[in-house]
């Protein structure tokens, strides 16, 4: 019996954030310069080499820094910067510099005066590079009341902040599908994991506690037992397969194929990811932004996430996000449907496996 369940295609950005823009690779120098002033050329990169550039630009460049995405289109990485010096170093290093309003110390403080004055049920903060703001979403379940205080405390943000309504509810993926089962429902299994040298799989926090024992078929015989379930704040959990063989490292496609994942990677914004889960199968979308927060209700607050274009319906949940063979992110939950769209949100892959000590295998 082969235990394959993992998912989606492709990847995305961190810290910064990464997003598509423009068309080809350009010649930039610097400002007011003469003939003689030395051209720097915008490197053309993959998403995964623009995360690492992107990494290294905001350790170097500190509070002159807000944000960075992935032009996938010209495959350049391009970089925000607050002033004409932190710019120069950009484009010496191969980015893109574009000048903006917002450093991210500032919009980072923007996302702290939404968590201590505006965490309310239905609502979710990410900030998004392309704008240069903090872009904040209620979902339908926001009455006039939460949204009057909402709408206070963006006004009261200024031009850091963009207040937008969606149609769907935030909820976690966790009723229906047909991947793992327990008796407290339904998940998709994310990745197969090695950890201490035996076969494990992660999938959602949300899904189950610790001591839940899960199974291919409702009420069929266990495969595995969830050893670690860490939710709210985080949203990953770690199960250790019952019979201790390999189990390979694969997501299944839905369509006979599997893809092959040899390693986990950040997200970064712009980038292109692919979703499978057992409800709805296979789908594509974008990276929207990092470090999402999400408030689903009754107090089940979650940071940190990756927020995209994918779709996802309940019996998703703990299902692979995927960039060709690198693994992303565990599906947490989101708005809408595979009919509507709406927005989705992913644990991190990498934060998870650092938690429990464990590796892609």
């Amino acid at each position: 019996m082969k235990h394959r369940r993992i998912s989606t295609k492709r990847a995305v950005l961190a810290g910064g954030a990464v997003v598509a823009l423009l068309g080809t690779a350009v010649t930039f120098q610097t400002a007011n310069a003469s003939e003689d002033a030395p051209q720097f050329t915008v490197k053309t990169l993959s998403a995964t080499a623009a995360g690492n550039l992107a990494s290294t630009l905001s350790q170097k460049l500190g509070g002159d820094a807000a944000g960075a995405y992935y032009d996938s289109s010209a495959k350049a990485l391009v970089v925000n910067v607050v002033d004409e010096a932190a710019a120069e170093s950009v484009r010496q290093a191969g980015g893109k510099a574009r000048l903006v309003d917002h450093s991210l110390a500032e919009l980072s403080g923007a996302r702290q005066t939404l968590k201590s004055k505006a965490t309310i049920p239905g609502t979710s903060w990410a900030v998004d590079p392309v704008s240069n703001k903090v872009v904040v979403t209620a979902d339908r379940t926001v009455d006039k009341a939460e949204w009057a205080k909402l709408s206070e405390v963006t006004d009261d943000l200024g031009s850091k902040v963009e207040l937008k309504r969606s149609k769907g509810e935030f909820k976690k993926f966790i009723a229906g599908g047909d991947a793992i089962n327990t008796s407290g429902g339904r998940c998709s299994l994310g990745f197969n994991v090695v950890k201490d040298g035996q076969p494990h799989f992660i999938t959602a926090g949300h899904c189950g506690k610790a001591g839940s024992e899960w199974a291919e078929t409702q009420g069929g015989p266990a495969i595995g037992t969830m050893v670690d379930s860490q939710f709210p704040g985080n949203d990953f959990a770690l199960a250790k397969y019952a019979d201790g063989a390999e189990h390979p490292s694969e997501v299944n496609l839905y369509n006979g194929s599997t893809q092959k994942i040899t390693k986990a990677e950040e997200a970064t914004v712009g980038m292109k990811v692919s979703r499978s889960g057992s409800t709805t199968q296979v789908h594509d979308g974008e990276v929207t932004g990092l470090n999402a927060t999400v408030n689903y209700g009754n107090g089940d607050v979650v940071e940190g996430l990756i927020q995209t274009t994918v779709c996802a319906e309940p019996g998703d949940s703990g299902g692979s996000l995927f960039a060709g063979d690198a693994a992303v992110g565990l599906t947490s939950g989101g708005s809408g449907d595979c009919s509507a769209g709406g927005e989705t949100f992913f644990q991190p892959v990498p934060e998870a496996l650092s938690a429990f000590g464990a590796e892609i295998g």
